[in-house]
């Protein structure tokens, strides 16, 4: 059987979120053929690659597939110049109108999708919303292919031993909290000021806690910024000669707590399934907040009816540690 996803997330948080749900499918369909479309960039052959999701690439060639109505008509030559037979399922994994049509341009015997209230689904079913919730889409799934799919969490044992025997290298002690305080895409203000996380820093440190900054190596001007201010502040990834979101998930391992944005750091964090406090702003905390054990959600829009994340106050978040 041959399974098309399609995802039109474009960050490291959007690929990374789907991990576990791959991680279902590959494991139900184990004697089949899983292909992935990203309308951006294929993280599972580049950044995420070291988390070992195998994937079949679909590369039609066709830059932000779904988001261009001139797809419409490219998508299905594209296709049939790579594949001879349609797809067994394809699973569509948004709810814009317009990446759907498109994506329905490619042949297949059973199509998903949630879109416009499921108006798309090759068979008609009661399905469950599902647009914050990954085990309602397997639940969905299950209804449509008339199978039962084991919700299974993907394990960080997949990463590669070198990384953990790294992030014990680096971290070989106890009482450290990571802090992730930068923002990947600049498309909306998710940025806590770093005043305040130094501020939090420092508190830490009166407690006998070691802060773990997540700061990829190259930003040396925010880097030396914060060891101007926090004495004892470590900058793990400085130190390694490995890098990546990898690394960072495995040096998570080693923290009793984490304080991060809405941010890529804050699902390689997630991961790692330790004790966590998110700060939003802006973007949806019911969406991208990790679904893990213990996590604490400080959401501007909730606490102080306002989508500007720096509302959240420094005592918010000391009285969550």
């Amino acid at each position: 059987m041959n399974i098309l996803i399609y995802n039109s997330g474009g960050g490291l948080g959007d690929c990374i979120q789907l991990m576990s749900l791959l991680t279902s499918l590959k494991y139900k369909f184990s004697n089949s053929t899983i292909w992935y479309l990203g309308a951006h960039e294929n993280h599972f052959d580049g950044k995420l690659n070291d988390y070992n999701i195998k994937l079949n690439n679909l590369n039609l060639e066709i830059k932000y597939f779904g988001f261009r109505w001139k797809h419409l008509f490219s998508a299905k030559n594209k296709y049939k110049k790579l594949m001879n037979d349609k797809f067994d399922v394809i699973i569509d994994l948004q709810s814009k109108i317009r990446n759907t049509l498109i994506l329905k341009r490619i042949p297949t015997k059973i199509f998903y999708s949630s879109t416009l209230n499921f108006i798309f689904c090759s068979k008609k079913f009661n399905y469950l919303d599902a647009k914050y919730d990954f085990n309602n889409i397997i639940k969905n799934l299950e209804k449509i292919l008339n199978t039962d799919i084991p919700s299974i969490k993907y394990d960080i044992n997949n990463i590669n031993k070198i990384y953990f025997d790294e992030a014990l290298k680096l971290l070989p002690n106890n009482n450290y909290i990571g802090l992730s305080v930068t923002q990947g895409n600049e498309y909306r203000k998710k940025t806590w000021p770093i005043e305040k996380f130094i501020n939090i820093a420092i508190q830490l440190s009166k407690q006998n806690k070691q802060p773990v900054f997540f700061i990829e190596k190259n930003n040396n001007e925010l880097i030396n910024k914060i060891k101007d201010k926090v004495e004892n502040a470590l900058f793990p990834e400085t130190n390694s000669t490995l890098s990546g979101p990898a690394l960072v998930t495995a040096l998570s391992t080693r923290l009793s707590k984490a304080i991060s944005i809405d941010n890529g750091v804050m699902h390689m964090v997630g991961l790692a399934n330790i004790p966590m406090i998110v700060l939003f702003g802006p973007t949806n905390s019911n969406k991208f907040a990790p679904k893990i054990d213990k996590i604490n959600i400080l959401d501007s829009k909730l606490i102080y009816n306002s989508d500007d994340i720096s509302k959240i106050t420094v005592q918010d978040v000391l009285n969550l540690i």
